[in-house]
């Protein structure tokens, strides 16, 4: 899945950015108020909380800003109510998506959303037509600079990590679904950075995509993230990097 990995680190780049000037602030926000609404305010036994506040970290939001979302989703302080929804769907070369959100308005978000994959060559399919590909892993990314491979490599796998990979100077750590908290503090226990750690949809099998569908299907995927209430985006493709790149640029 080289070519998914290499889009996943694109995006991760584009999120840092993203977090300057105020979007994926926004983003996290929401899903840390609609995690403490349907959990509880409590970080400790609220692991989707617990996500959602530590990706915020990672993205250098104030504490404030972190706190104040907590208690809008707890109902402490007065807001909005979001709900989470879920889209899948079809790109160029029968390419699965799934699209995770969470939106305060469903006949807003809907209506777009549906317009995005129209537009750009995608086609929104039937609940469960796609879901069943993917699995939830924890996915942590660790800065490579001045790091020994071998010696973080070990932290990891030893702490309940399932796969290890070099990339565009980071270390990818892949976790199942509840590992990522104690694999994350292990790293962190040995005072190694972790830049970040999400829970992603992780295909079971990917899709060959090339040519000028490869730079479709990108546009695609790039436009459904523009929108406001998108969490986050999965497909099942490989592209390969060359090609990733120049349609990245």
């Amino acid at each position: 899945m080289s070519g998914h990995s290499k889009w996943a680190s694109i995006k991760h780049k584009k999120a840092a950015t993203d977090a300057k000037r105020g979007r994926m602030f926004t983003k996290l926000l929401k899903e840390i108020e609609i995690a403490a609404r349907m959990g509880g305010g409590d970080p400790d036994g609220n692991p989707r909380l617990r996500s959602a506040v530590q990706a915020a970290r990672d993205a250098s939001m104030p504490n404030d800003n972190i706190n104040r979302a907590i208690k809008r989703g707890s109902g402490e302080l007065a807001g909005v109510t979001y709900e989470d929804f879920l889209i899948e769907g079809y790109g160029q070369g029968g390419v699965a998506i799934l699209v995770e959100g969470t939106t305060d308005n469903k006949n807003r978000t809907m209506p777009e959303l549906r317009h995005v994959f129209q537009k750009y060559g995608g086609t929104m399919g039937a609940m469960g037509s796609v879901a069943w590909m993917f699995k939830k892993k924890g996915t942590i990314l660790v800065p490579a600079e001045g790091l020994d491979e071998d010696t973080v490599m070990e932290i990891a796998l030893e702490a309940g990590a399932e796969d290890f990979a070099s990339e565009e100077g980071y270390f990818r750590i892949t976790t199942d679904s509840v590992s990522m908290d104690k694999v994350r503090k292990a790293l962190e226990d040995k005072k190694i950075k972790v830049e970040s750690s999400t829970l992603e949809n992780i295909p079971d099998n990917t899709v060959k995509v090339e040519g000028d569908a490869a730079g479709k299907l990108l546009k695609l995927l790039e436009m459904i993230e523009e929108n406001d209430d998108v969490k986050a985006v999965s497909a099942n493709y490989d592209i390969d990097d060359s090609l990733i790149e120049k349609y990245s640029e």
